[in-house]
């Protein structure tokens, strides 16, 4: 297939920049999706860009100003559907139009109700020709995130562990630094970099007195969500100790002193649960209204096993060092309750990663 003068291997490479270089605005644009742009000229790039947050620009503005005179007639690739509203800045389809731009490459339609074809639909109105669903595929798992909340209004939600080969999280006394190496540990953190939130059990907190922190080659704030139905987290815990926000949730019956005390420190949200065990819909609810498009779960085994009960967690990342702690050792996922094979929670679009000496297993639940 051609198209213009251009073959189906040259325009995929120039989505494929505007893929990588949406990459670049990882942990940096939520609420915003990730947003790659690419200008081309005669068969060679002559602007690109990409959305960062705090800088406002979309990447098609980034882009286009980039070229400047040269976006006159030239092909523009985004991996994402262009706005059409004004929000925190005009919309891009406008620019676009004055940009006398000639054609479009979008890789996929922005699900966002205020877009959703609409941005199309006016460039074609415009004049100007459109072509979509180039790497379509790689688009959508690269906003994976973004796509969940506007179709839930609930954060895309990741569970992760590190794991012995025989399913441990810790020894029978509790000892669990550390079962992966320095490589998947960095992946973690890389992983927490990505995420807009992190939560964990109040077990986690009184016995590992974790900071949460995110520690890769680009710190980056994350937020941390406790989980903690009678108030039980000592206001000296480490997680405190840094500027980022802090969420505990509780239930609906906790002491008034201690819920004083700890709404100094963090916001606390109340929310509805049986035997000590807090509503999972309702905390994500909760966190969605807050606008927090992802939640990576790194608690203990019974935070993971009620949240994959409850059916609130889209994909998992499992790092395996090789050790083996035996049948005394910690299960890093308490009871699920199966008792036939068919009745297993299923997993679909696996991926395995060497973390010499470790491995990470990535998947996604299926529904």
């Amino acid at each position: 297939m051609e198209l213009g003068d251009e073959t189906e291997a040259g325009h995929e490479r120039f989505m494929k920049r505007a893929i990588a270089l949406a990459r670049r605005g990882m942990g940096r644009v939520s609420p915003n999706p990730l947003v790659g742009a690419v200008v081309v000229q005669n068969g060679q790039i002559v602007g690109e860009g990409y959305h960062l947050y705090q800088k406002k620009d979309h990447a098609e503005v980034v882009a286009l100003q980039s070229a400047g005179s040269r976006s006159a007639g030239a092909s523009l690739y985004i991996n994402l559907e262009p706005c059409t509203h004004h929000g925190r800045t005009p919309p891009c389809v406008d620019r676009i139009v004055e940009a006398r731009v000639s054609r479009v490459f979008v890789a996929g339609r922005d699900p966002h109700p205020q877009v959703d074809g609409q941005g199309i639909g006016r460039l074609q109105k415009q004049g100007v020709g459109v072509h979509e669903d180039l790497c379509r595929e790689e688009a959508i798992h690269l906003n994976e995130k973004f796509f969940h909340f506007i179709e839930t209004s609930r954060p895309f939600v990741l569970l992760k562990l590190a794991l012995t080969l025989d399913g441990k999280i810790a020894t029978s006394g509790g000892e669990s630094q550390w079962i992966t190496g320095s490589k998947a540990r960095k992946e973690a953190h890389r992983l927490r970099y990505e995420y807009d939130a992190i939560l964990v059990g109040i077990n986690t907190i009184l016995q590992d007195d974790p900071a949460l922190d995110v520690r890769w080659t680009r710190p980056n704030a994350i937020v941390k969500v406790i989980l903690d139905s009678s108030l039980r987290t000592p206001v000296e815990a480490r997680l405190f100790n840094s500027s980022d926000g802090v969420i505990i949730l509780c239930g609906r019956q906790v002491p008034k002193n201690k819920f004083e005390t700890l709404s100094k420190q963090a916001t606390v949200i109340q929310v509805p649960g049986k035997k000590g065990q807090l509503d999972w819909n309702e905390v994500l609810t909760q966190l969605g209204q807050l606008k927090m498009t992802s939640l990576i779960i790194e608690g203990g085994s019974r935070v993971a096993a009620s949240a994959l009960q409850a059916g609130i967690v889209q994909k998992i990342n499992f790092f395996y060092g090789p050790k083996i702690f035996g049948g005394s050792g910690r299960s890093g996922i308490e009871d699920l309750g199966v008792g036939r094979v068919e009745e297993a929670l299923k997993l679909s679009a696996l991926r395995v990663r060497r973390l010499t000496p470790d491995f990470m297993v990535e998947g996604y639940l299926e529904v």
